[in-house]
């Protein structure tokens, strides 16, 4: 299937709606209020949805960028320490 209505391989939810097709997410940005959809990650978004819808590329191009647009605010919490293992830190013998 081409154009705009290939289905992404796993659709995009947002709160209870769910973007199945490329189409789907088209209307999506169209209908979103202007300040919000002249953001520079909503324009990347458009620009991959057209790409993908026109010029035959993956699905997934375009869904990362929906993605990404929609968690533009989202800001990634740091942890210093990083990921601990599960048992915890080693502990020398001179230690104990």
């Amino acid at each position: 299937m081409t154009g705009w209505r290939r289905p992404f391989g796993d659709p995009v939810r947002i709160g209870e709606r769910a973007l199945v097709t490329l189409l789907d997410a088209g209307e999506y940005i169209a209908a979103l209020p202007k300040k919000e959809h002249s953001a520079p990650e909503w324009q990347a978004a458009m620009e991959a949805l057209i790409l993908v819808a026109e010029g035959g590329g993956p699905t997934m191009l375009a869904r990362i960028g929906i993605v990404r647009a929609l968690n533009r605010h989202h800001v990634p919490e740091f942890n210093p320490r990083g990921k601990e293992p599960h048992w915890g830190r080693r502990k020398l013998k001179r230690d104990q």
